[in-house]
């Protein structure tokens, strides 16, 4: 029996925010927080060249699985909508164009295929049900970010500069993000389980 036959909420965007049954007006609310929650997680960096180490890629993940694909690829474009209008969103209170651009434009660009990605994969029992599964979607999602990033990266600095200062330094990071990722999604799960109860 496949996972989408298997999973009570499968084919469904949300399971814990059911926001695909709530109002416009909520949805708007909700496009709001993610993108508050994103910028927040990119002012805890920790400065490296070309490419800084972030939570940015948490947020993402999260914002997708909580969100669902379509509403969490939509937070993400607004946030990314707020960087090109030079927002202080980014990584280091960072905004403006300039920044779609340089060095990180790859993984600015893989960030919404990220959260649609997870998002898509929650919608059909990758999610707090199935932590395992939630953390492996995560970390998919990490590692299609840094095979982004690095083919842009790539066209700057050259493929095995590219690898060694893109990719490698960020392997443990996407890592321990997807499993702080799955299990902030299933203590999430579980909270909204007990108010809902109580």
């Amino acid at each position: 029996m496949s996972i989408s036959s298997s999973h009570p909420t499968a084919g469904k965007s949300i399971s814990l925010l059911r926001l695909d049954e709530r109002s416009i007006g909520f949805k708007t609310g909700a496009v709001i927080v993610g993108t508050l929650l994103l910028a927040l997680s990119s002012q805890i960096e920790v400065p490296m060249v070309p490419v800084p180490v972030t939570m940015q890629t948490f947020a993402v993940t999260l914002v997708g699985a909580l969100f669902g694909a379509r509403l969490g690829a939509l937070t993400v474009l607004a946030w990314l909508g707020e960087a090109m209008l030079g927002l202080p969103v980014l990584a280091g209170g960072a905004g403006g164009i300039v920044h779609f651009t340089g060095p990180t434009a790859g993984y600015l660009a893989a960030f919404p295929v990220m959260a649609a990605m997870v998002g898509f994969l929650a919608g059909r029992g990758w999610d707090a049900h199935r932590p395992l599964l939630a953390f492996a979607s995560m970390l998919a999602a990490n590692a299609l970010c840094l095979l982004m990033g690095a083919a842009w990266l790539s066209s700057l600095i050259g493929v095995e500069k590219a690898i060694t200062f893109g990719v490698t330094p960020f392997f443990l990071g996407a890592i321990l993000k997807s499993a702080l990722g799955a299990a902030s999604l299933v203590a999430l799960h579980r909270a909204s389980s007990k108010a809902r109860r109580s």
